[in-house]
């Protein structure tokens, strides 16, 4: 029973290690410019931002059960829904797929 459990808190802190890799290498990509014209806070912010919470899933702080993982979720997450396709629509051909 508890080998399950843990199965499941392993696979679920992977998936959030992997959703923090996914912004962070996106905030990487994306031009310092459209996050200004996008009204979102500044590239070096993002990214300062994400490589903390990249280095806390790296390092296994509290785990997605935790207060440091619920923060490292909620940052990921919120940078994925509102920061990227603000700053995806500011650059040139932006669309579905950018």
């Amino acid at each position: 029973m508890f080998s399950a459990a843990a199965g499941l808190v392993s696979l679920l802190n992977l998936g959030l290690l992997v959703l923090v890799v996914w912004a962070f290498i996106d905030a990487v990509t994306r031009p310092a410019a459209a996050f200004v014209a996008a009204g979102k806070q500044t590239k070096p912010v993002w990214l300062a931002i994400l490589g903390v919470c990249l280095l806390i899933s790296l390092a296994g702080v509290g785990g997605v059960l935790g207060l440091f993982g619920f923060v490292v979720a909620v940052a990921a997450i919120v940078y994925l829904v509102d920061v990227r396709p603000a700053v995806r629509e500011m650059r040139p051909g932006g669309g579905p797929w950018g």
